[in-house]
């Protein structure tokens, strides 16, 4: 599999490369050449296959002529290790596909584990040491933190958001040590995501340091997560329509993977992109004009996002083809104030405890079968409510029940490095460390 840039400016590379070097020399992010489509008998062993079985026979194209099979068959089994439950909510149309049964209890688990095995094995041919730089706006440092944990040959850098992500979050990417340093950036997640950016574009670094990234950005982060939507394929009623699908949309990675899944040809009837008060791409799909802004702090933290670096993946997909993307992609806005109400409804009504994320999405996708009531829908269930809790327990009146394994890093001492929120001020830092 060859993959290209995106600004059409730098050389095509093998997927090996693309994983390495992150983003492309020209500033473009990296996509295969073709969207393999699946086996013709494929659908119908699903509901028998192992969720190894079905990542490695997903993600083999991609990969190909950079990783042997039995190599890639263990990096997908020790990806997808935990459970993906498909759950009834509301016991008539809409389910949740619960991604927050990994170790992070978030769904960037998978893609992270993924990559960090990957690269380990890349490392192995290298002398020099691999740095991970990446940006954070929840989620994805604790998810990083704990893939590339003590991985030979990779150091990892994180950004993060300063009083913007939730205490368990924090934790997560700021407790481990080792070969995983945080640091707290005294500005938003776009700051962050530019800083880490304009870090890949400077020459000075890239000769001093061998940099990739492992935000979504990445190949090897980003098409994973299209396992998410065959796992719910597998456990969904072969007798219904295909499902549309909501899926909580910050950066725009796992709704994109989820359109790649669709493309190999796997059945989903419609997407729909929920978003907060960060709304580009629902603007977008309105009026036709893409306008990225300052993003805006709210409670579904992890999705604020004023500039989406995957939807330009998405036009891709689509060839730039505005009235195809409608036909397949829904956006809504969901409010704060909204997102409270609709935990605080399903929960009392259904005693089911959405994440401020995935009432976002289940909000979402509410308002489109009010539109087409004779669909069912899935709303990927991102984080696990423990992650926002002073959130929850307001709306609810109840403290969420704390899992063992967040338990015992709530007790850890954080360990972070303040830093501006200056491209300058990441360059000093990395080459003073």
């Amino acid at each position: 599999m060859i993959y290209k840039s995106l600004n059409k400016k730098a050389p095509d590379v093998s997927f090996r490369e693309a994983a390495i070097q992150g983003q492309a020399p020209d500033k473009g992010l990296y996509y295969p050449e073709y969207i393999p489509k699946l086996e013709e008998d494929f659908l119908e062993e699903l509901p028998h296959l192992s969720k190894a079985d079905i990542g490695f026979k997903v993600m083999k194209p991609f990969v190909a002529g950079t990783i042997p099979d039995d190599v890639l068959f263990n990096i997908v089994d020790e990806t997808t290790n935990f459970p993906f439950p498909l759950v009834p909510v509301n016991n008539s149309n809409i389910y949740a596909l619960e991604l927050f049964h990994g170790p992070t209890l978030a769904f960037k688990d998978v893609g992270a584990r993924f990559m960090s095995r990957c690269l380990g094995y890349f490392a192995k041919e290298k002398s020099e040491k691999i740095t991970v730089l990446v940006a954070t706006s929840g989620d994805t440092g604790g998810a990083v933190a704990h893939g590339f944990h003590n991985v030979p040959g990779v150091e990892v850098v994180i950004l993060y958001p300063s009083g913007r992500v939730s205490p368990v979050q924090e934790k997560q990417l700021t407790t481990l040590g080792g070969n995983i340093t945080a640091l707290e950036v005294s500005g938003n997640f776009d700051d962050c995501q530019r800083m880490v950016k304009d870090a890949f574009m400077d020459e000075e670094l890239n000769k001093k340091l061998f940099l990739t990234s492992a935000n979504s950005i990445n190949v090897a982060r980003w098409l994973p997560q299209q396992l998410y939507y065959f796992f719910a394929y597998q456990q969904w009623d072969k007798n219904a329509l295909p499902p549309v699908v909501s899926v909580p949309s910050g950066n725009f990675g796992n709704i994109c993977a989820g359109m790649v899944a669709a493309a190999s040809g796997l059945p989903i009837k419609h997407f729909i992109a929920a978003c907060n008060a960060n709304d580009v791409v629902p603007r977008f799909l309105q009026s036709g004009h893409y306008k990225p802004e300052q993003a805006v702090a709210t409670i579904s933290n992890a999705m604020d996002v004023g500039s989406p670096s995957n939807f330009v993946r998405v036009l891709e997909l689509f060839q730039n083809d505005i009235q195809e993307l409608k036909f397949a992609l829904s956006g809504y806005t969901v409010s704060d104030d909204t997102t409270r109400e609709t935990i605080s409804k399903v929960y009392t009504q259904y005693k089911y405890l959405l994440d401020p994320h995935g009432a976002v999405g289940y909000k979402a996708l509410e308002m489109y079968l009010e539109q087409f009531p004779e669909r069912k829908g899935i709303v990927l269930e991102t984080a696990h409510p423990v992650k926002f809790p002073d959130s929850i327990e307001e709306i609810t009146g109840k403290p969420v029940e704390i899992p063992g394994s967040v338990a015992g890093i709530m007790k850890l001492e954080k360990k972070s490095i303040e830093l501006d929120a200056t491209s300058d001020a990441l360059k000093s830092w990395l080459l003073n460390r």
